[in-house]
């Protein structure tokens, strides 16, 4: 396939890793172990934008970070695994579980635990600032790095090859 455009209109599930994707794996720790990441705001609300459009949404990272998660709920995005020592298997039981087929799953993923994933997913993409072997299987490398819109970036384009992108809907948070 020579443009990975052709595959976003079966596109109705988007998957995202947290630390390089939707941060950008940097992480401030405090003396009393508690972590704090940073987290793209045009990032946030394409997500909540693509919730409100019914899209499936669902996180899949090894972190556990409980704040990440109250910032997920809130822009609607419920089925959010942290924890996951392997994704693979996560993977396989969400779409599972939700009934969605391969095809229809955007993945982005950073690092060498997204590896598989991405494999199995019907588009794999990344940010700019992936590892190698990540790039090497992506789809699509979006130009911006990790926490850094590359979220919105994905969803935008997604959502505009499907015409879902910019109605009244968008105007409201």
């Amino acid at each position: 396939m020579s443009n990975f455009k052709e595959l976003l209109p079966k596109i109705n599930t988007f998957i995202f890793d947290i630390d390089g994707v939707l941060t950008d794996g940097m992480i401030t720790i405090f003396p009393d172990g508690d972590q704090i990441r940073t987290m793209n705001i045009k990032d946030g609300y394409a997500l909540q934008y693509a919730v409100k459009k019914g899209y499936n949404i669902a996180i899949i990272s090894g972190g556990s970070s409980e704040t990440v998660r109250l910032r997920l709920n809130g822009l609607g995005i419920t089925d959010v695994y942290l924890k996951s020592s392997n994704k693979i298997e996560v993977f396989e039981n969400y779409l599972k579980t939700k009934n969605i087929n391969k095809e229809h799953v955007l993945y982005m993923g950073d690092d060498i635990p997204d590896y598989h994933v991405m494999l199995k997913s019907g588009v794999a993409t990344c940010p700019k600032d992936a590892a190698i072997e990540i790039k090497n299987i992506a789809h699509y490398i979006s130009d911006k790095n990790g926490g850094k819109g590359c979220v919105r970036d994905i969803i935008e384009q997604v959502l505009r090859c499907q015409g879902k992108w910019f109605d009244e809907e968008a105007h409201q948070w």
